[in-house]
């Protein structure tokens, strides 16, 4: 007889898989109720429900035991909820995006920069009080992180202007050139060895990279110039924050970025400054409270599983960003944007993926 997987299996009946004779110790005991109201609104369905996995079992029942669920082979459970929060993290981050599009027609993206830092900090201590108070913020890296602060001030300014000049859908697409940018540097300025096909991956991104923008025509303008920037210093960013990573914990590393970036966009903040009306001291608590639950679902993520697990799952920001644009902005993305997009995500994903896995190809291959 077959008998599943007790790891992978999801009791439906109304006691533990143990008592129905499988030896499971991790079942998950559902109430011994119905659906639909008691079965009233469909009569026998309430019988049913309660007979599921302890009458005789019949036809399917008979062959495989209780009705179940089974996790797809080779698939853990924390993998899977890692790719659940880089699908939060993304949606996430494209309401966030979205709210800082409609706001900035009021406010400068300077000052509603240095209110995404202030509000994500303050957001961020109830976090720091539970994971241990001040010790766990302590750094042995100080200027490591004002360097990033400074790279990810500017990266926030730029990306934010960006997004009030272009189209939604555009600047998600350039975004996705970070990660091409990061390994570039690391080359130039790590002396990091790449293999030929990390460069036919890099080239292939670039290339969609000039898809997008299609220097000449009509799109190449302010807004994606400013996204591209903003990748550029996000991918220096990048550098110093896999620096960090060897050191510092991931609270201790997003709590510095938010105080240096807050502390470095004050400035230009101060210059273009024009305090809120109520309603958008609402948009302004809102984004911070986004951008927070970005940061820490982008960390859990990486934290339950591997890179090229939940990596891919990213590509969703493009998709979102598509349909708020459409829905909210009536920015309609064309083929260019979508086919570049996929392109630069691709290689990106590529490049992760051959500087995750341990060296297996002759040196200068891979």
């Amino acid at each position: 007889m077959f008998t599943p997987r007790c790891s992978t299996r999801i009791a439906f009946a109304g006691r533990s898989e143990r008592d129905a004779g499988l030896g499971c110790r991790r079942a998950k005991v559902l109430p011994d109720k119905p659906p639909l109201g008691r079965g009233r609104a469909f009569p026998g369905v309430g019988q049913a429900w309660r007979r599921l996995g302890r009458g005789p079992a019949r036809g399917w029942g008979a062959r495989h035991g209780p009705m179940s669920l089974r996790l797809p082979q080779g698939v853990s459970a924390p993998a899977l909820l890692g790719i659940g929060f880089m699908v939060l993290s993304g949606f996430t981050n494209t309401v966030m995006v979205s709210a800082v599009k409609v706001l900035s027609s009021d406010l400068h993206p300077a000052q509603i920069s240095f209110f995404r830092c202030l509000i994500g900090l303050i957001m961020l201590l109830p976090v720091i009080w539970h994971a241990g108070g001040a010790a766990v913020v302590r750094t042995s890296h100080p200027w490591l992180h004002v360097l990033r602060g400074a790279l990810n001030a500017v990266g926030m300014l730029s990306f934010f202007w960006a997004v009030s000049l272009a189209p939604l859908a555009t600047v998600s697409a350039i975004n996705f050139t970070a990660p091409l940018f990061a390994t570039l540097l690391a080359i130039l300025i790590l002396g990091e060895r790449v293999g030929a096909r990390r460069w036919s991956a890099l080239v292939v991104g670039f290339a969609s990279t000039l898809l997008i923008l299609r220097p000449g025509g009509e799109l190449l303008g302010d807004g994606a110039l400013l996204a591209l920037g903003a990748s550029v210093v996000w991918a220096g960013a990048m550098i110093v924050i896999k620096r960090l990573t060897e050191t510092e914990s991931s609270l201790s590393i997003t709590v510095w970025a938010a105080f240096f970036v807050g502390l470095f966009t004050l400035v230009p903040a101060l210059l273009v400054w024009k305090w809120p009306t109520p309603i958008q001291w609402g948009w302004l608590v809102g984004i911070g409270a986004l951008g927070s639950v970005v940061q820490l679902s982008l960390s859990r993520a990486f934290a339950l599983a591997d890179t090229s697990v939940v990596l891919p799952f990213d590509f969703l920001k493009l998709v979102w960003a598509s349909l708020f644009g459409i829905v909210f902005f009536a920015e309609v993305p064309d083929l260019f944007t979508w086919v570049g997009g996929s392109m630069i995500f691709v290689s990106s994903v590529y490049v992760a993926y051959r500087e995750r896995r341990p060296r297996t190809t002759p040196e200068g291959y891979g």
